[in-house]
């Protein structure tokens, strides 16, 4: 496999009504850095520096397959500024001050410190932008700023500020000018900066990571931004995989849902949702939306994290992972995908390509988090359970548990259980008392280990009474909050 030649050139980008050039003092100098030490735009603030409390949310511009503008909120905190390539950037300094979001924040008091505000301002821009044709529901609004903390106002006078905005009219972004801009930037060549690599190709990626396979792959910086932010690591060469378009595609093909590596949180989310609504919640609890926008589902697995949300769903819909180096392309369970602790079955030079998901899935399926905070919280325990019933009796089960070990994984003991047994009060405890074969959580800052395995076994028996064949619980007896 050949690869051409890249060319070194600065960061190109549109800001502030118009395209510029920018020569990073390293390939890992964040967005907000770059906003309020470089170019004086200090209405972006710096609060946690790791993605959680949107005081730095800005909102980023980029074009869709039909060379339309979409927008997303992130956290400038934790993006790199090489990661802005031929995209656009609106802060709060954009809106000028007398935007109707803005407006509405001082007539509903609510702002006292201001220190969260111009986040806040920016994440109810985007909703703003985003529905044109219709008014946000307080729902959507309250969504939209999951991502948002305020310690002083709290967030009703929000809320209604956000609802009030929309009560008059106001001119829009102008587009044309934008997408014109980022039309012409996509012609630039692959950008190539320091040590910083952006391929725009599966066939330059995978001949770039044979190169280098030691280098740093990079996906939404989501978790690798705090390495930089919190950790002071040193990444050495990066490989961004944000410019690669083959991985964003998610398709139907051969009785299977295959999702590209590099397809966002949302729009991975959005698909699995699609087909099974019973994933809904969780996805509108995986982390935040300026989160969720920029994040991958493939970054998420490839991460291996033992309390991430993404593993535990697929492994209960039985995902495989695509897996590339150089030109061959391997097919691996995810259930066969991690060794240990942060530890996966990657070989140097290679990959994640894709996640596919076979269509055809078991009648039950669930999903829980318990997480401390209900909004943008890490999990303290996640479960995904897949159930078939031949009758009464369970003839196939998967039960994936993030939080528990060291690794995501399957509980084979009260899989095995279950399977074959009817599904009942008796079985329910036999599978209940087997998760203590399976699993030997550990203590830590978000729960104890006794915690954890009575919260798994709690899960497991409301899993049973939403499905159990006599008397089993509606929807209005699951959840204290309205349907969303």
């Amino acid at each position: 496999m050949t690869m051409q030649q890249p060319v070194a050139r600065p960061v190109r980008f549109w800001h502030r009504g118009q395209t510029v050039a920018v020569q990073p003092s390293s390939s890992t100098r964040t967005v907000l850095e770059w906003l309020r030490e470089d170019i004086r735009c200090t209405g972006t603030k710096e609060g946690c520096a790791e993605g959680d409390c949107g005081a730095c949310t800005v909102v980023l511009g980029e074009l869709d397959s039909a060379g339309k503008l979409q927008l997303k909120p992130v956290n400038a905190c934790i993006q790199f500024l090489p990661t802005l390539d031929g995209k656009a950037l609106f802060t709060v300094e954009d809106l000028g001050g007398a935007h109707p979001v803005q407006k509405a924040m001082v007539d509903c008091h609510s702002s006292q410190c201001g220190f969260c505000t111009p986040g806040i301002v920016m994440s109810l821009w985007n909703v703003w932008e985003a529905m044109p044709d219709r008014k946000p529901s307080r729902q959507d609004l309250s969504d939209a700023l999951a991502g948002n903390l305020c310690r002083c106002t709290g967030y009703r006078s929000i809320l209604d500020a956000g609802e009030r905005s929309f009560e008059g009219p106001a001119p829009r972004l102008d587009r044309a000018p934008i997408e014109a801009a980022l039309q012409a930037l996509a012609q630039e060549p692959a950008l190539v900066n320091g040590g910083f690599h952006a391929p725009r190709s599966v066939s330059e990626l995978a001949a770039l990571r044979t190169a280098k396979p030691q280098a740093r792959l990079l996906a939404g910086s989501t978790d690798v931004g705090l390495w930089v932010t919190k950790q002071f690591k040193d990444l050495g060469e990066v490989i961004y995989l944000g410019q690669v378009s083959e991985l964003k595609t998610v398709l139907t093909h051969m009785g299977r849902l295959h999702i590209g590596a590099g397809v966002s949180l949302d729009d991975a989310w959005a698909a699995l949702a699609a087909r099974w609504p019973q994933l809904k919640e969780m996805g509108l609890r995986f982390a935040s939306p300026p989160i969720r926008s920029v994040g991958t589902l493939g970054g998420n697995v490839a991460n291996g994290s033992p309390i991430g949300d993404g593993a535990p769903v697929l492994m209960a819909l039985d995902a495989t992972v695509a897996l590339q180096q150089g030109e061959v392309v391997r097919d691996l369970p995810l259930r066969e995908f991690y060794l240990d602790y942060m530890k996966n079955a990657l070989q140097p030079g290679e990959f994640l390509r894709a996640l596919s998901v076979p269509l055809e899935q078991p009648e039950h399926l669930r999903a829980y988090k318990i997480s401390k905070r209900f909004d943008s919280d890490i999990s303290s325990v996640c479960g995904a359970f897949a159930l078939q019933l031949d009758g009464e009796r369970v003839s196939a089960v998967r039960l994936a548990w993030g939080g528990l070990a060291a690794t995501v994984k399957r509980a084979a003991a009260a899989e095995a259980a279950l399977r074959g047994q009817p599904w009942n009060e008796a079985s329910l405890q036999a599978a209940q008392a087997a998760l203590a074969q399976d699993f030997k959580p550990l203590s830590d800052m978000r729960a104890s280990a006794g915690y954890r395995l009575q919260v798994a076994q709690n899960l497991l028996r409301r899993f049973w009474l939403e499905t159990r064949a006599q008397d089993p619980l509606p929807a209005a007896q699951l959840s204290v909050w309205s349907p969303r």
